[in-house]
């Protein structure tokens, strides 16, 4: 019989949860949605991309990876290693005052999350585009992989990215 791997169970609960934020109790609006097996490495990426109902500034896009190494672990019942996903998170702003909002992005995330990430801003913009919009696209990457024990914690961790959206959204 077939037995799901931790991958597939984590990206079921995430994309039920996340769904349900979006058809059900109509908070957020999804706009991208990403399931690939990428066969010349054999990893997995599965990735959702939402704003807020009526707050399309910034986006947060929810990426779960499974590297061969993390499925053959798994496969081969390695008990010896963390057994598990990696799960990222990406926002995408836009801001005016580099300095300024990039310090207060970092302050929200981390108040967020405290020591359980690790966060890189990378600001861009359109060459010579006379604007003073910059682009910030903000990665988060949890530290410890997420397995089957951690499904039960997505509720709370979606609550706390959409008050992190909300946050975003004021900065």
């Amino acid at each position: 019989m077939y037995d799901p791997t931790v991958f597939e169970n984590l990206k079921v609960a995430f994309e039920n949860q996340i769904y349900d934020l979006d058809n059900i109790e109509q908070k957020i609006t999804i706009s991208n949605r990403l399931d690939r097996m990428d066969l010349s490495i054999l990893a997995r990426d599965f990735a959702l991309e939402f704003t807020l109902i009526g707050k399309p500034d910034v986006a947060v896009e929810i990426v779960l990876k499974a590297s061969l190494q993390d499925l053959s672990d798994e496969i081969l019942e390695r008990t010896s290693v963390n057994l598990g996903c990696s799960l990222f998170v990406k926002f995408k702003k836009q801001v005016h005052n580099v300095d300024v909002q990039c310090e207060q992005i970092d302050q929200i995330l981390k108040n967020a999350w405290e020591d359980e990430i690790k966060i890189v801003q990378k600001i861009s913009f359109i060459y010579q585009d006379e604007s003073s919009t910059y682009f910030d696209n903000i990665e988060i990457e949890f530290l410890e992989k997420i397995n089957e024990e951690h499904i039960s914690d997505i509720n709370t961790f979606l609550k706390q990215i959409l008050k992190t959206l909300e946050e975003l959204n004021c900065t």
